[in-house]
């Protein structure tokens, strides 16, 4: 008799372990979400439950979304030549201030290049 109760009572524990494992799996990419700071943390975390009621299907998926974005980096699609860009991006700023710095220098050669006469023009 003893022996049915504690069965009984193992059983129970078992299963409420069970179902709080499987409510606290499913928030684990909330979690890294939160971490990151994700932008998208809410729609994680929704989709956690809904996941939760279709049998973990979507968790997967969720993981990868959640451990794509870093705060650091984005998303993570920027190359090794994120530095040239952004070298080549202050250089293009440089050139423009210094061309609007000296607009009459360059009107001047335009003007200066239109007057004189070309071989074409001598035919």
């Amino acid at each position: 008799m003893f022996l049915d109760y504690f069965a009984l009572v193992v059983l129970v524990f078992v299963l409420l372990v069970c179902f709080y494992g499987v409510i606290a799996i499913h928030d684990i990419p909330y979690e890294i979400s939160v971490k990151r700071n994700h932008p998208h943390q809410d729609a994680i975390h929704i989709a956690g439950w809904v996941s939760l009621f279709t049998l973990h299907v979507l968790w997967p998926f969720l993981w990868i979304w959640a451990t794509l974005y870093r705060e650091d980096r984005g998303w993570g699609m920027v190359g090794k030549d994120h530095d040239r860009i952004s070298q080549l991006e202050q250089q293009l700023a440089r050139m423009e201030l210094l061309m609007q710095q000296r607009p009459s220098a360059s009107s001047s050669a335009t003007a200066a290049a239109a007057e004189q006469p070309t071989a074409d023009k001598e035919v």
